[in-house]
């Protein structure tokens, strides 16, 4: 579990796609000072733009004083489809966070690390000293093309609502506009965590981790099962009210 608040902007050392394991694995640098990696131990978990995966290999000045702190995981092969990670190359700047410990504050919102989906930056503006920052998504799996990227905006602009949480890469960002009709939504960064956050650098036709809040999929699910259950009975006169409603507002009257 995480809060989505970045704690470092790491770069990657290798995006290894066969590595001793036979399979992929990225490795982490660190600024000099970090302290991130400081109590980690391997097995630990770290939120690499939003993607909670496993340390198997840790460096520190502990182990090598001479040289930089880094960190390396393994990544799977679901992960490589459902994410935009497969596309890192050296160089590249990622947030990291550490798995939330439980004396935590919780400033952000509950992130899992499991990535929804991946969305496209469409536009990006300045207002004053912020940036506003567009999305539009993708298909949920970057390489599959059987749902239609129509039905894949409609799935998850669903869990996105005005006000409401999404993580970024990771990073737990409020919602400031969103467009159900014509497909994406909006963010915005103020001037002090476009020095904290990875995604202050990127710009149109770049993409992002998309996790939404697990809290609007456990209320939609509940919700589901619910009205499940009570039948038809409870249902039909909550749809013949809202009908009735709209018709009377086409018609220039007033809803009841």
């Amino acid at each position: 579990m995480f809060t989505g608040l970045v704690e470092e902007i790491g770069v990657v050392a290798e995006l290894n796609p066969h590595d001793e394991t036979g399979g992929t694995s990225l490795t982490i640098s660190l600024p000099e000072t970090s302290t991130l990696l400081d109590d980690a131990q391997l097995g630990d978990s770290i939120a690499i733009n939003g993607v909670c995966l496993t340390a198997t290999a840790i460096q520190t000045g502990k182990t090598e004083p001479s040289a930089k702190p880094s960190f390396k995981v393994g990544i799977a092969p679901e992960t490589l489809r459902l994410t935009n990670l497969g596309s890192l190359a050296a160089g590249s700047a990622v947030n990291l966070e550490r798995a939330v410990r439980a004396d935590t504050r919780m400033g952000g919102h509950f992130v899992q690390g499991h990535v929804d989906a991946v969305a496209e930056i469409t536009r990006v503006e300045r207002d004053g000293n912020a940036l506003t920052f567009r999305f539009t998504p993708l298909t949920s799996s970057p390489s599959s093309s059987s749902t239609s990227p129509g039905r894949e905006k409609d799935k998850l602009l669903r869990y996105i609502v005005y006000k409401g949480y999404v993580a970024l890469d990771g990073t737990s960002l409020t919602v400031t506009r969103v467009d159900d009709r014509d497909g994406w939504w909006e963010v915005m960064l103020i001037a002090y965590t476009q020095d904290k956050v990875a995604l202050a650098r990127k710009t149109a036709g770049d993409t992002v981790n998309v996790e939404v809040d697990v809290l609007a999929k456990y209320a939609e699910k509940s919700m589901a099962g619910y009205l499940s259950a009570q039948g038809e009975d409870l249902v039909k006169p909550v749809i013949e009210r809202m009908v009735e409603n709209v018709v009377a507002q086409a018609m220039g009257g007033h809803p009841s």
